[in-house]
């Protein structure tokens, strides 16, 4: 269990501890290893942001944390919509001494202390904490041993019965003996940003001295889904938020999943799917059970009146529910398009058996998806194949990405001759996760002014050799920006960016309008910090396009892609870049002035009127700016009366926004904005914390180089 919930039992654990003792009981050293719990890891690429611990769960369970409070299973990036309270592995199977399901996580109203059911845990080495790697050259976790563009791995196991490091029973436990290695992989391109895919590589290690061969063993991915806008509905008022998923399932020879919708909840703020999909499994060479088959079940939180509407309550039943499918008849009549606080439960298997010390592999995949369509044109049962497109395509991704090389998925790297028609990484053998390759995108600079943006990007996206054509196959660059208010919409602004621009090399592909408008006469050569890497980069900027017509004060998302021509041949269409890998937020406004200018210090808007376009629902998600600052200055706001109503410091240079609540709510969390350095928000709450009110105030501008100081005056209108 998470080690941060342990602080308020070390007293249980002590009294325990000392029963234990003075009764003359053994107690195994093992169980008094300390663990090292990591649940602070979530993916932070592509377009899906989902929590990975090294204890067997995945989701945080809305938990609020410290200094960033993580996405459970957030999609789209940034919007706030969730689609996962908690959820974890399963693993079933038959031992000398009967059924034995170990579960990673179940039915829970909130996550805290140690719960029944939740039995994995980390072996507590520091090197069991989850660690990260990435493909991406220029990413500080860069690896080349890195599968995609952020691998998380871990491991953890079900054979502690009691809390690492302490002697705090898990409740119920009674270990299969197994170890799992887990391994998480996801992208950042437009095509394969919205799926996570987990990879289980699980290993009989036996439990004490006891080594048993684990037979008809079933694994399974389980999950309380929830599809809500966390921004319209909070998700701890309590059980309203979980009453309105809708699930379904879809089981064919290409798809095998579960998923949910939001059926009847925040229509319009939340109109996206989630899915649990399985997409393979190795078992033990020569297994004679393992079919690859799937089965589904879904449970309501607080049970019903039937038995399938009730939360398996022994392993005996839960095994049942992993070996079986909920019955057609009563998922139609009584699930299908019915809103209700459901569970869901993915699982493959039988694999015959698993004998010590032998492993098998087991992945599945958490794929996320708007809804095709606008939400007119979908029908009042909120759900039908038209409306899963999105999921479906999305879905095909995923199982591309797993298959790999092994493009006509026989399990066989198949030959013509003395060519490969499958090897891409000419190895000899079957790789898996391997995606065709957009162009890398264009390292991005962007400057405010007074008005407008300038955009500034370099060549290295013509650089690229595609990983399946071996081909350097640049064909242009797509230029995005958001638009006024796309900051306050339910999507979060990174997903509003519209494409207003786009460049292409004439050859007779594409649009064909050229490069050359964009090609700066001499390149600009600027030495700065990587993001990523925290190294130093030179970068050569080749291309320049100015963006005037901007509003100051407001926010707003660029990025720039590349895209590819494509290859006929394979049926590859032209793929392009991530839109969220190199955008930026940037508030356009007036510089810093030399002290040696004049200037006019001054407010916008003036008079302020509650409810401005740009302000929250909150009276602490307001603001107005101070323009033409000088670059380093000390403002103060007064009454008419003379008293002093707040003060801040600015420095053209350090400052982020973040001192006031409108940009850390309505910013994307892991981004900063970057500003014109002469302009400076404030949020027109006191410095006794008390909203301003209506009324004509005075204010000071002290330059802190010059010490020259400008007045002037604002009106507040509520």
């Amino acid at each position: 269990m998470p080690v941060k919930y342990l602080r308020s039992l070390l007293t249980i654990s002590a009294f325990l501890y000392s029963t234990l003792y003075s009764q003359n009981l053994p107690i195994d050293p093992r169980f008094l290893k300390p663990m090292v719990d990591d649940n602070s890891r979530f993916t932070t690429v592509g377009n899906i942001g989902i929590t990975i611990t090294n204890y067997g769960t995945f989701g945080d369970g809305f938990v609020e944390q410290s200094p960033v409070d993580q996405p459970s299973c957030e999609f789209p990036k940034g919007s706030g919509i969730e689609h996962n309270f908690v959820g974890g592995l399963w693993v079933g199977g038959r031992t000398p001494a009967g059924t034995r399901v170990t579960t990673g996580a179940f039915n829970i109203p909130s996550l805290g202390g140690v719960n029944a059911n939740f039995e994995f845990t980390n072996t507590a080495e520091q090197t069991d904490r989850v660690t990260e790697s990435s493909s991406l050259e220029d990413n500080k976790y860069y690896s080349p041993s890195a599968i995609s563009h952020q691998d998380f791995r871990c491991d953890f196991s079900d054979t502690n019965i009691t809390v690492p490091g302490t002697t705090i029973p898990i409740p119920y436990h009674q270990p299969l003996g197994i170890a799992v290695h887990l391994e998480t992989y996801a992208w950042n391109y437009p095509f394969a940003d919205a799926f996570v895919i987990f990879n289980y590589t699980i290993t009989n290690v036996g439990y004490g001295v006891q080594k048993d061969t684990l037979k008809d063993l079933h694994v399974g991915m389980w999950a309380d889904l929830v599809v809500r806008n966390t921004n319209v509905t909070p998700p701890r008022v309590g059980s309203p938020f979980y009453l309105y998923a809708g699930v379904g399932y879809v089981d064919n020879d290409s798809i095998k999943m579960v998923y949910c919708y939001d059926h009847s909840g925040d229509r319009g703020f939340s109109n996206s799917y989630v899915a649990m999909t399985l997409l393979g499994a190795e078992p033990i060479n020569n297994d004679p059970l393992y079919q690859g088959e799937a089965t589904h079940q879904w449970w309501l939180f607080s049970g019903g009146d039937a038995d399938e509407d009730r939360a398996p309550g022994d392993e005996a039943s839960r095994y049942a529910r992993m070996e079986t499918s909920m019955n057609d008849n009563y998922f139609w009549a009584n699930i299908f398009q019915k809103p209700g606080n459901r569970m869901s439960l993915i699982s493959t298997g039988p694999f015959a058996m698993l004998p010590p010390d032998s492993s098998i592999n087991v992945v599945y995949a958490v794929v996320c998806a708007k809804e095709f369509g606008n939400d007119n044109d979908i029908p009042a049962n909120r759900d039908s194949e038209k409306v899963k497109k999105n999921l479906f395509e999305n879905t095909s991704w995923a199982y591309r990405a797993y298959y790999g090389e092994d493009t006509n998925r026989n399990g066989i790297l198949d030959f013509l001759g003395t060519d490969s028609t499958e090897d891409v990484i000419p190895n000899g053998i079957l790789d898996r996760y391997i995606l065709p390759t957009p162009p890398t995108p264009p390292n991005l600079k962007v400057i405010p002014g007074n008005g407008k943006v300038t955009l500034r990007w370099d060549k290295r996206a013509e650089e690229s050799i595609d990983l399946i054509s071996k081909l350097h196959d640049f064909e242009g660059f797509r230029v995005y920006r958001s638009f006024l208010g796309d900051d306050l919409s339910p999507d979060g602004i990174l997903n509003n960016m519209q494409l207003i621009r786009e460049y292409d090399l004439k050859d007779k592909l594409f649009y064909d309008t050229s490069l050359d408008s964009i090609l700066l006469e001499t390149p600009i050569e600027e030495i700065e910090i990587n993001p990523e890497s925290g190294v130093l980069d030179t970068i050569l900027y080749t291309y320049e396009l100015n963006i005037d017509n901007l509003h100051n004060g407001w926010q707003y998302a660029f990025a720039i892609t590349a895209f590819d021509s494509g290859d006929q041949k394979i049926n590859l269409p032209s793929l392009e870049s991530s839109k969220l890998q190199n955008s930026v937020i940037v508030i356009p406004g007036t510089p810093p002035m030399p002290a040696q200018e004049p200037r006019k210090v001054g407010v916008y808007p003036n008079p302020y009127r509650a409810n401005a376009l740009w302000d929250g629902s909150y009276e602490r998600e307001r603001k107005i700016v101070f323009f033409n600052l000088p670059a380093r200055c000390e403002v103060r706001i007064y009454t008419l009366a003379g008293d002093m109503v707040d003060q801040f410091t600015h420095e053209a240079t350090s400052y982020d926004g973040k001192d006031i609540k409108w940009f850390t709510e309505f910013s994307p969390a892991d981004e900063t904005p970057i500003f014109s350095g002469g302009e400076h928000a404030w949020d027109l709450v006191t410095g006794n914390d008390q909203a301003l009110a209506t009324g004509l105030y005075l204010y000071t501008v002290k330059d802190l180089e010059s010490g020259e100081i400008y007045k002037g005056k604002f009106v507040v209108i509520k």
